[in-house]
């Protein structure tokens, strides 16, 4: 098993929950601020958040991942503003609510495959997103689909979104591993 980022940057994160509460609610906090923030972007506005997402997860493990995803919804569930349009129980239960729980599913498995070493390099660290992509977007079209129907959710809720996708995805495939190779000298 490999340490995670936030281990190696941090190494007492591992043994102390004041620590890892710190790393949790800032952690929230980088989500609910990626949420916010908008980049102009063809076909769709872009924002960071699935980047945050997947990024936090491989940073954090899936423990303390695990954990800021849930800390995050259960913010929003009581109302925070920390969503990009809205809060409360309904706004979980709302046409964007499959994503939201996309990303604790995400956050999760990306700190398990970090564990694993997945983000040392950027051919691994391109798998490991494209896993962490269809965690958050397999089960947001599919609970879009419900409200609008299948073709639509995919037209609505999938396609415009891929090509800011792949940016991220670059982005983190590159990002990583080179914190790595600094943090390793």
């Amino acid at each position: 098993m490999h340490n995670t980022l936030a281990v190696r940057f941090w190494p007492r994160s591992r043994d102390s929950l004041l620590i890892q509460l710190i790393l949790a609610v800032a952690g929230t906090m980088l989500l609910a601020l990626s949420a916010k923030v908008q980049v102009a972007f063809w076909p769709v506005p872009m924002t960071m958040q699935t980047f945050v997402v997947l990024v936090l997860g491989l940073a954090y493990g899936p423990r303390l991942g695990a954990a800021t995803g849930a800390l995050y919804l259960l913010e929003g569930a009581l109302g925070l503003p920390v969503f990009a349009k809205g809060a409360g129980l309904a706004y979980l239960a709302g046409p964007t609510g499959g994503y939201l729980f996309g990303f604790l599913a995400a956050m999760t498995v990306m700190g398990w495959l970090a564990r694993r070493g997945w983000d040392r390099s950027v051919l691994m660290m391109l798998g490991a997103m494209l896993i962490g992509e269809l965690l958050i977007f397999l089960p947001g079209v599919a609970w879009l689909a419900v409200a609008v129907g299948a073709s639509k959710a995919v037209t609505l809720g999938l396609m415009p979104f891929l090509p800011a996708e792949i940016c991220k995805m670059a982005l983190a495939a590159t990002t990583l591993p080179l914190a790595w190779t600094y943090l390793n000298r």
